[in-house]
């Protein structure tokens, strides 16, 4: 049995759609969910769901033994990346080599790198003027957006298409393809 534990900074739709995915897996166990912000949606959703969740602020991330004795205590294996938005410390990219992934909603090499989140990525995309947008799940390591790239799916941009209509379709690829590319990530370690 793997355990994964979930980062994420928002409202948690991601790591709902992975835990779904996972809820009846014999060999993948969402262990925990950690969170930046105290007043997050994801909370919620991982009470919701029985999850263990636990509140590391930016400021806590800095404590390098506290962050890794909470990751040894829930036995993680691999972290998944889902709406976090803060940089990962160095010391944790080295503790979990090739074993932390991210889904970024766009295509790196574009419209990604510190402050491309969310909408902004999106409406970057449109202010462009991109025929095509989608996703990409990557490695982490301790630059923004930089691991190396596991999977990329796409989705047309058209020239009446606004942020909100093209990040429906990003999120539509997310909450197809994520969770089947974490379960084939993991099944390689």
């Amino acid at each position: 049995m793997k355990n994964i534990a979930i980062f994420a900074s928002g409202s948690g739709s991601n790591a709902e759609n992975i835990a779904d995915y996972f809820k009846d897996s014999k060999e993948v166990s969402i262990s925990l969910i950690i969170c930046n912000k105290a007043d997050a949606f994801v909370f919620e959703r991982a009470k919701r769901l029985g999850i263990p969740s636990k509140l590391v602020t930016k400021a806590d991330m800095q404590d390098q033994e506290a962050v890794l004795a909470l990751l040894r205590q829930y036995h993680i294996d691999f972290i998944v990346l889902a709406g976090y938005l803060l940089l990962v410390p160095k010391y944790l990219v080295e503790a979990y080599p090739r074993a932390i992934v991210n889904i970024h909603p766009a295509l790196i090499p574009l419209h990604c790198g510190k402050g491309m989140y969310g909408d902004r990525v999106h409406e970057d995309v449109v202010r462009c003027g991109d025929s095509e947008s989608g996703i990409t799940i990557h490695y982490v390591n301790e630059f923004f957006d930089n691991g190396d790239i596991i999977f990329q799916a796409k989705c047309p941009v058209l020239p009446t298409d606004n942020a909100h209509d093209v990040a429906t379709k990003v999120h539509a690829l997310e909450y197809a393809h994520f969770p089947h590319v974490i379960a084939e990530t993991i099944a390689k370690l």
